[in-house]
C-alpha cells in the first residue's frame, strides 16, 4: 500500500465533516477534508437551515417558566422515535447518549466558541395525542443568533485555523467513488477530480471529470450526508406499507448535490446500512418563487391556528394541525393519496404565526439586525413571508371568501375543491371561536398555546375569526410534500465506527452527520422532536473526530 498523505481523511465538508476534521485536528492529527462541491458550500445543508437547535433544562428555558428535565426529555424522545426494531440496538444507545449531551455540555461547549442564542424557545412538534403520544411536552427548540450560518462559524473558523497552520488540507472538488481497503481495513479513498464550477452555494455545478485520486489515511471519516435531493431514491426507500404511495409531485428541501451516493457506495463496500425507508419529509412545503436550486422547497414553520384542509376543502382530522405532529398528519396525507393540502388563513395568523424556515428567509435573525427581529412583535408582515404572498405559486390572497374559492379552484385547476365543504369548515370554525368553551380541540390547543409567554409574544395569535374584515385579507396556502431529512443511515457504534458483517466495526471506518442517521444508523426512530438535526451533526461529528484521532 502507498504511503498514507494523513492521518485521517474527512469526507464531507458540511457540518458534521467540519466538526469531525477540527475536532482531529484539535487532537494534533494531519486530516485532508474532502468535498465533491466547492469551497462556496462549506458547511453543507446546515448553512440553509433556520438553526434550531434541542437542548434541555436551559437558562433560556428556565427564564420562560419552562421546567424540563433529562427525565422528560428521554421519555419524550423514546416515546416519539417508536424504536421496534432489532436493528434499532445502536440507534437506541445514540438517542440516550444524545439527550444526555442536550442536557448536559451542549449549551456550554456552544457558548464558549462563541454561539449565542434568540431567548425565545420555540414549540416545535407539540403532539396532541395526549401524555403517553410523541411530541415534546415542554417548548425545546432553541433559534441560533446568526441561524443556520451562526451555527456553521464557529466550526468553520476552526477549521480555517487548521487550514493556515497546515494540520488540514481541504481538497474540494473531489467526488468520492470507493473506499480503498487494505485486507479488512479501510486505508483511503479513490475518485474523481470534478472541474472548477464558480456557481453560487446550492446551485448544481459541473459534473466533468478532470482527473483522478488515490488517497490514503489511517482512518476515514464519511460525512456525506442524506439522500432528500434524490428523489428517485427517496421514492425507491418510501415506505409504502405505511405510507401508501410517494407523492408524484414533491418540492426539494435540498439541492441536487445531496443525493445518498457515496452512502449507497460505502454500503455496497460491506457497511451496514439500516432503517433506509425512515426519512424525514414535511407536510407544508411551498414551490419557491426565487429559487436556488431545482424543485427549490422552503418549509413552512407553522403555529396552530390556521385551517388544514384536504384538496375537496374537508378539515384534517385533529391532531393533524399546524406544528403538532410531522409524521403522524404525513401518513394522513399520503395514505389518503392527496396531492396537495390546503392553509386557509387571514393576515393577522400570516403575520405572527408564519415563519419560513432557512437562513436566507430570516435575514433578520442571520444578519443578527436586532432592531428587525424586534418588528416580530410589530404589525408588519415579515418581507419574506410577503414576498411569498405577492410573488408565490402556492399562495391565494382576497379580500372576501367567494374570490378566495374561485382563487383556491383557479389555481390547481384540478377539479377537486368543493367550495361549499370549504365554506362549512370555515364558518364552524369560526362559530366555535365565539364559545368560551366548545369542543373543538384545535382551538383548545392554540387557546393553551398561549399560555406559553414564548408563544403569545412571537408565535400564536389571539383567537380570533378567520372572516373578521378587520384580520384580512383572506389567505389560502397550498402546501406540497418536501422532501428533506434522512433518518435511518450508516449503523455505527457510539464510538462512530461503522458496522459491517456481525455486527463487528470496519476497521479504519467512521461516518457521522445524516448519512448515519445522525447516529447509530437512526438515532430519531421513526420521528424527531426537531432542533436534532444540527445536534446530531455537532455530537456525531464530534464523537467521531476524537474517536478516528484516538485510533491513528
Amino acid at each position: 500500500m502507498s504511503e498514507p498523505n494523513a492521518d485521517i481523511i474527512v469526507v464531507g465538508a458540511g457540518l458534521a465533516g467540519l466538526v469531525a476534521a477540527a475536532e482531529a485536528a484539535d487532537a494534533g492529527k494531519r486530516v485532508l477534508l474532502l468535498d465533491q462541491e466547492g469551497e462556496q458550500n462549506l458547511g453543507g445543508q446546515a448553512f440553509w437551515s433556520f438553526g434550531g437547535l434541542f437542548l434541555v433544562d436551559s437558562p433560556e428555558q428556565r427564564r420562560l417558566g419552562i421546567r424540563d428535565s433529562r427525565e422528560l426529555a428521554l421519555s419524550d424522545w423514546m416515546t416519539t422515535a417508536g424504536f421496534d426494531r432489532p436493528e434499532d440496538h445502536w440507534p437506541r444507545q445514540w438517542a440516550q447518549a444524545y439527550v444526555d449531551f442536550a442536557a448536559g455540555e451542549k449549551r456550554s461547549w456552544l457558548a464558549a466558541q462563541g454561539l449565542k442564542l434568540f431567548p425565545v424557545v420555540g414549540w416545535a412538534e407539540r403532539g396532541g395525542q395526549g401524555a403517553l403520544g410523541p411530541g415534546n411536552s415542554v417548548p425545546r427548540f432553541h433559534i441560533t443568533w446568526g441561524t443556520g450560518p451562526g451555527v456553521v462559524e464557529p466550526f468553520e473558523r476552526r477549521v480555517r485555523a487548521h487550514l493556515l497552520s497546515g494540520r488540514i488540507r481541504a481538497h474540494f472538488r473531489h467526488r468520492v467513488r470507493e473506499l480503498v481497503f487494505d485486507g479488512p481495513a479501510v486505508a483511503g479513498v479513490r475518485g474523481d477530480v470534478l472541474e472548477p464550477s464558480p456557481v453560487a452555494r446550492g446551485e448544481a455545478s459541473s459534473r466533468v471529470v478532470v482527473g483522478d485520486f488515490d488517497l490514503r489515511a489511517g482512518a476515514v471519516v464519511v460525512t456525506s450526508g442524506g439522500i432528500g435531493g434524490n428523489h428517485a431514491l427517496v421514492r425507491r426507500n418510501w415506505p409504502r406499507e405505511r405510507l401508501g404511495e410517494p407523492p408524484a409531485f414533491m418540492v426539494a428541501g435540498v439541492p441536487a448535490h445531496v443525493d445518498g451516493q457515496l452512502q449507497q457506495t460505502v454500503h455496497a463496500q460491506g457497511a451496514n446500512l439500516i432503517n433506509p425507508d425512515r426519512m424525514w419529509h414535511y407536510t407544508e412545503g411551498l414551490r419557491n418563487w426565487n429559487p436556488i436550486w431545482q424543485g427549490h422547497g422552503i418549509r413552512v414553520l407553522p403555529g396552530p391556528s390556521s385551517l388544514w384542509l384536504s384538496p375537496s376543502g374537508e378539515r384534517l382530522p385533529y391532531p393533524h394541525a399546524p406544528g403538532f405532529d410531522t409524521l403522524g398528519t404525513l401518513t394522513h396525507i399520503t395514505t389518503q393519496g392527496w396531492p396537495y393540502t390546503w392553509f386557509v388563513l387571514n393576515r393577522a395568523v400570516i403575520k405572527k404565526e408564519f415563519t419560513l424556515s432557512g437562513s436566507e428567509q430570516n435575514l433578520d435573525l442571520t444578519e443578527r439586525d436586532i432592531r428587525a427581529t424586534l418588528g416580530r412583535v410589530g404589525s408588519r408582515v415579515s418581507p419574506s413571508v410577503q414576498a411569498f404572498m405577492d410573488k408565490g405559486k402556492d399562495f391565494v390572497v382576497r379580500d372576501t371568501l367567494d374570490e378566495l374559492l374561485r382563487g383556491m379552484a383557479d389555481l390547481t385547476g384540478d377539479g377537486l375543491l368543493d367550495p361549499e365543504q370549504v365554506r362549512r369548515e370555515i364558518h364552524a370554525r369560526d362559530a366555535a371561536l365565539a364559545n368560551p368553551f366548545g369542543k373543538d380541540p384545535q382551538i383548545t390547543a392554540l387557546r393553551g398555546a398561549r399560555a406559553y409567554l414564548g408563544d403569545r409574544l412571537v408565535r400564536v395569535v389571539k383567537p380570533g375569526p378567520l372572516l373578521d374584515p378587520q384580520s384580512g385579507p383572506l389567505i389560502a396556502v397550498k402546501l406540497n410534500i418536501l422532501t428533506r431529512k434522512t433518518l435511518g443511515g450508516l449503523e455505527t457504534d457510539l464510538s462512530a465506527r461503522v458496522l459491517g458483517q456481525g455486527g463487528q466495526p470496519i476497521p479504519g471506518l467512521y461516518a457521522a452527520g445524516e448519512v448515519a442517521g445522525f447516529g447509530g444508523g437512526g438515532l430519531h426512530g421513526y420521528r424527531a422532536l426537531e432542533g436534532t438535526f444540527l445536534g446530531g451533526c455537532l455530537f456525531s461529528g464530534r464523537i467521531a473526530g476524537r474517536a478516528a484521532a484516538g485510533t491513528v
